[in-house]
């Protein structure tokens, strides 16, 4: 298991960043309600400026090449719980399959209950960024985000969507659902990038 939670050396002197408070408990947020799945139907699509689109079902998405990381999680809301072990595959895998186009700079994020976050493409590129499906050596929990969620731990958890089913390459930035209601595009905890 690789262990990334000194990760914040990159962006500020405290692994808790300003305005955080540790808690040993993992609180659920949600936009709204839980979303139901079907590892039958489901479907996970990477599509815009690529090579080539990729679509998976759940089984041969859980058979690409995956990695276990302990990592710290900060939600906007002002928690921080440390040593998460998520497990899942990397982001860069999907774009290294993918084949992303020069001109591509920002991802944007789709999932079950139509949420949808973007990142500028170089924030997803690095090896933190996972779509995680179990959390501690146990499938994700349905409130968490399960079967799927992005985990970014170098960004406030808004930016990690739940139950996600699919990325897109943009050349351009596009607003998510928190974006457009006022929070941070660039989200960096230790900026305390919460709100636009």
């Amino acid at each position: 298991m690789e262990d990334v939670t000194d990760l914040y050396e990159a962006f500020g002197d405290d692994r808790l960043p300003p305005g955080q408070r540790e808690t040993t408990a993992f609180p659920v947020l949600s936009k709204g309600a839980t979303p139901t799945w079907d590892p039958e139907t489901w479907e996970f699509t990477v599509t815009g400026a690529v090579d080539d689109a990729l679509s998976f079902t759940w089984d041969e998405f859980t058979s690409l090449p995956s990695v276990t990381q302990r990592q710290d999680f900060h939600c906007v809301t002002g928690w921080s719980k440390f040593d998460c072990e998520f497990t899942g595959v990397p982001f860069t895998e999907l774009a290294e399959r993918a084949g992303i186009h020069d001109d591509a700079s920002h991802v944007l994020f789709s999932a079950l209950d139509d949420y949808t976050t973007d990142l500028p493409l170089s924030d997803c590129l690095r090896e933190e960024v996972l779509f995680a499906w179990a959390f501690d050596g146990e499938p994700l929990e349905p409130d968490h985000g399960g079967p799927l969620r992005v985990v970014t731990p170098h960004k406030y958890a808004y930016k990690g969507a739940k139950w996600v089913d699919g990325v897109e390459f943009l050349t351009e930035p596009v607003l998510g659902y928190w974006e457009r209601r006022g929070y941070s595009e660039t989200a960096n905890p230790w900026n305390e990038e919460r709100y636009g």
